[in-house]
């Protein structure tokens, strides 16, 4: 894998750091990803750092309704387990990647369970698992009916307190530090005044984790929660990082419709009510997915995704149903119980009325591109979670392999790390930027928003992508203009992640106006056929000095593997 890197890096407009904190490894990010890095680093010994851009459980681990994905139950192997996730991925995932997080993955949930999450079990005590789009066998494990992501954040965040790691909530991480060889130094933040420091100030540490989760905010509808505005993956891309397979976004099938005008974080019918047997149905009460795929309403999400937008068109609907009336109300009441509420409060019951549903953007497959460590082209830069792009997900991420994918990788990016040697180097002498990105007035936030909701959402072509990329650019040209005048807009919180925002959303027009098929979650109007011969390949996306560059590679480079025998993990 090259190490692109611009000199200094480009670099957010903020104020100098007032202030520093020394460590070893700084995570930035507090979900499964970012904690469990952290939990295992401060276990090896290492001086950790958190730092979180909420408190410590408001990350999107707890908004996971249906649960975590491994070979746990009877009969079920991890060779299954990879083979569903391959079918889900189209083409493109890293056969290794996959291996690695199918054969890892169930010691690494018992694990989890012994740091004290709590899933729900049968009768006879052993881990109740249900299915989900994409899976063959029931091999979802869940907590709290419909709240694993809930459990998981309390059992890793009550650790994390009890561990002592230090952590600082409220802070917005601005950008990476680094040194005059090119190598990792650490962040620059901004605490938003109710963490342990106010406004600007520094991390200084030798490994940077990057665990901040997706970028769903780009869109004008979304699963994802306010704090998911793309700040590691601007961070990375500013870095000279590379970013890989970003076109490829996964818009949720089943989303509570609260009107075609809502905007913001939408209230998820998890896929595991489909699992448990729920139907999806049209105005008419016709289940459309019969004859589409095998697995009718449990296809891989892409697919579902798909069907529903096509019946929308066909009937000139703004949405379809989810009917799971046969439940009946104990089933949803113990089984749903937070999807139920949730549906009640927006006036529909579940029990006696079919669920409004379409899709919203849900899950960045691609992200910051990685190795089977962590890695990143980046000297001393990991990522972890929906930031990273590790290859395990490809063109279409399988359901529940989410919260898998960052308990495993996070440990292998504490062992790599704690493999690395001494880390406590003090501070090192870190060079300035090589350029600065004005920030962004936060008005233009919903018009990012609407740019990529219209042009570039489930439905892409030609003609609509480049729409959003003139849009953008546009956007892009009169902040430049006016950062030279009075008109700038005001660094803090809110100018900083419309900055990342704008960044996310440019890069992800270009990777996907230079895919010419449909393949997962990228559908293209214009291409709709997947087209392996040319494009069974990843896109990657860099910064350079004139701008953004996208340069395709075979799946057989992705990712840059580092020989097994170079990795020695200390117990």
């Amino acid at each position: 894998m090259s190490a692109p890197h611009v000199s200094g890096g480009i670099r957010l407009d903020a104020p100098a750091p007032g202030w520093a904190v020394e460590a070893d490894v700084v995570v930035v990010g507090s979900g499964v990803a970012g904690l469990t890095t952290a939990l295992r680093c401060t276990a090896a010994g290492l001086r950790t750092v958190v730092v979180t851009k909420a408190n410590l459980d408001d990350g999107s681990t707890r908004w996971a309704q249906g649960g975590i994905a491994a070979a746990l139950g009877e009969g079920d192997t991890p060779e299954q387990h990879l083979d569903d996730t391959l079918v889900a991925g189209a083409g493109l995932c890293d056969e290794q990647a996959v291996r690695t997080l199918v054969t890892e993955g169930p010691d690494a949930v018992r694990r989890l369970i012994a740091t004290g999450a709590d899933f729900d079990r049968t009768a006879d005590g052993t881990i109740a698992l249900t299915r989900e789009g994409g899976h063959h066998r029931r091999r979802i494990a869940h907590a709290g009916g419909d709240a694993t992501g809930a459990e998981i954040s309390r059992a890793l965040v009550e650790a994390i307190r009890e561990r002592g790691v230090r952590t600082v909530e409220h802070a917005l991480v601005l950008d990476l530090l680094t040194d005059a060889e090119g190598r990792t130094a650490g962040v620059t933040l901004h605490v938003m005044g109710e963490g342990q420091h106010d406004g600007v100030g520094a991390v200084h540490a030798p490994a940077v984790v990057l665990a901040t989760g997706g970028m769903g905010q780009v869109f004008s509808a979304t699963t994802n929660p306010a704090v998911s505005t793309g700040d590691g993956v601007a961070l990375a891309l500013r870095a000279g990082a590379e970013l890989s397979d970003l076109e490829f976004v996964q818009f949720h099938p089943t989303v509570l419709f609260l009107g075609a005008d809502s905007q913001g974080q939408q209230p998820l019918v998890s896929e595991a009510v489909r699992g448990e047997g729920a139907h999806l149905v049209d105005a008419d009460g016709v289940r459309f997915m019969l004859g589409q795929h095998e697995l009718a309403e449990l296809a891989p999400r892409d697919i579902v995704a798909k069907a529903i937008m096509r019946r929308m068109q066909e009937q000139g609907a703004r949405h379809m149903y989810l009917d799971a009336r046969h439940f009946g109300a104990e089933m949803w009441e113990n089984r749903f119980p937070t999807i139920l509420a949730a549906c009640r409060a927006h006036g529909i019951d579940p029990v006696t009325e079919p669920i409004p549903v379409a899709p919203a953007a849900h899950y960045a497959s691609g992200g910051v591109r990685t190795d089977l460590h962590g890695r990143t082209t980046v000297p001393g830069l990991y990522a972890c979670g929906e930031v990273a792009c590790t290859g395990v997900h490809g063109a279409n991420r399988l359901a529940s392999n989410s919260l898998l994918e960052g308990l495993v990788f996070a440990e292998r990016i504490a062992d790599d790390i704690t493999a690395s040697g001494p880390l406590r180097e003090g501070a090192r002498e870190t060079i300035p930027a090589a350029g600065v990105v004005p920030a962004v007035d936060p008005a233009r936030r919903t018009e990012i928003q609407r740019i990529m909701s219209t042009y570039a959402g489930v439905l892409r072509s030609r003609e609509s992508l480049r729409e959003a990329s003139v849009g953008l650019e546009a956007l892009s040209a009169d902040n430049a203009v006016e950062a030279l005048g009075d008109k700038a807009a005001v660094p803090g919180t809110e100018s900083w992640e419309t900055a990342n925002l704008l960044a996310v959303s440019r890069a992800l027009v270009a990777v996907a106006l230079e895919r010419e098929e449909t393949r997962g979650c990228h559908w293209r109007e214009d291409f709709p056929e997947r087209e392996d011969e040319t494009w069974r390949r990843h896109l990657i996306v860099r910064q350079t000095a004139g701008g953004l560059a996208v340069t395709p590679t075979a799946t057989a480079d992705f990712p840059p593997v580092t020989p097994e025998a170079t990795w020695e993990p200390q117990s």
